[in-house]
């Protein structure tokens, strides 16, 4: 074994990011991923700038968000509203061990493509539906994307300035977090399924949800409403449970320092040459501090302001204390550790480019996982209906004709 899911065939009906950030995931561990995209148009993602390519290409566009869930995947365009399209569609599902869609509640059946269709060709198939809330209860039938459940769900009621403080309000997160964590969600999930049709031969369906996974992603902050019920309030770039963890400013920007515990704020006091501090009694505890968080930020401001962020986090990391910057995008890919890591991976693309790629945190000893990149649109039809339908050339030109593929 090469890979973790060598010989695993999945079968990605899902678009945007929560379905392909999930199917990527498998194809990071060995799977092979047939994404099925319509003709002409392909992945909405593919329409979402920055580009590599012209987004008005009849090809279809690169874009960074298409690259960014999509690596090792291959591209089969079929139009499934069409009979003989949907019909490749259920030839190519009976064919694999996996199918992930994320089409609205109970759209895919009067394509033959829901998981009682499926089931009756392949049994033991794993099928995982990705929903915004899920295949049952009054918002089932709801359309979702990933701001709406950051909102539901809780997430942007505790990011974002405190009450009172210039710019509050709740505040979402940049990049798709409730999407990300689905995915991640619903690739563990195939992965235990899998696991599960090894000892039992038995296939199972996956309801997967945005809702189910953001709530879930509250996690200690949920809990603490669940016990005390209490509201958590928004505590913008400080940490409610110590002090000082915050964002504070120096010379030429701002660092994160976090206290987790008495030691470390002793070491703070007596890296910044003020060990009195330790002796103050409105700080001699975490729990003090938290309670005196304004007078503590007054003094440790002016001590931190004359140094540059550089001299602050390697002093601070000689005295063992947690500290950071806050980088941009262009500090985050000069930082030498992300260097040594080798964090960016640079793939080959048919476009006869190389395109940049993030690597996949999964680091496996016996089975590294091999960076493939991104599909054009359409890239594989020919060569994945060829192969597993046994479709002449001749037939694929009569599809191609009527734009079925």
């Amino acid at each position: 074994m090469t890979a973790i899911l060598e010989g695993i065939k999945v079968l990605d009906l899902s678009r945007i990011v929560a379905g392909p950030a999930c199917t990527q995931t498998l194809a990071d561990m060995g799977a092979t991923v047939y994404k099925i995209e319509k003709p002409g148009e392909g992945d909405d993602t593919r329409r979402m700038g920055p580009f590599l390519s012209d987004p008005h290409d009849a090809h279809g566009a690169e874009s960074a968000t298409y690259l960014a869930y999509n690596r090792g995947k291959q591209s089969v365009t079929i139009d499934i509203a069409t009979p003989e399209g949907a019909a490749l569609v259920q030839d190519l599902a009976a064919r694999c061990d996996v199918l992930v869609e994320n089409y609205k509640v109970g759209s895919l059946a009067k394509y033959g493509l829901d998981e009682t269709s499926i089931r009756r060709r392949r049994p033991d198939i794993i099928y995982c539906s990705i929903t915004g809330f899920g295949q049952t209860g009054p918002y089932a039938t709801r359309p979702a994307y990933d701001f709406i459940l950051q909102g539901m769900a809780g997430l942007m009621s505790t990011c974002g300035h405190p009450e009172g403080a210039p710019g509050a309000g709740p505040m979402r997160t940049a990049i798709p977090i409730t999407d990300v964590v689905t995915g991640l969600y619903a690739a563990v999930g195939i992965v235990g399924a899998l696991y599960h049709r090894q000892k039992t031969g038995q296939g199972q369906y996956l309801d997967a949800s945005l809702l189910d996974s953001s709530v879930a992603l509250n996690g200690h902050v949920a809990l603490g409403y669940l016990i005390t019920g209490k509201i958590p309030p928004r505590a913008g770039n400080t940490n409610p449970v110590a002090s000082p963890s915050e964002v504070l400013d120096c010379a030429d920007g701002s660092i994160i320092v976090a206290a987790g515990n008495d030691g470390q704020f002793k070491a703070i006091c007596e890296t910044l040459g003020h060990p009195e501090w330790t002796r103050d009694e409105r700080f001699r505890t975490n729990t003090l501090r938290i309670a005196h968080r304004a007078a503590l930020r007054e003094i440790l401001a002016p001590a931190l302001a004359g140094h540059t962020r550089a001299e602050l986090v390697a002093t601070f990391e000689s005295a063992g204390v947690p500290c950071g910057p806050i980088n941009d995008m262009a500090d985050v890919f000069q930082d030498e550790q992300i260097r040594h890591r080798d964090l960016v991976v640079n793939l080959p693309h048919s476009r006869g480019v190389n395109v940049p790629s993030l690597r996949s945190p999964l680091r496996f000893s016996a089975t590294p996982v091999e960076h493939r990149p991104p599909p054009m649109l359409g890239e594989h039809s020919a060569q994945v209906l060829a192969a597993e339908l046994g479709l002449s050339q001749e037939r694929l030109e009569e599809l191609r004709a009527r734009a079925v593929i």
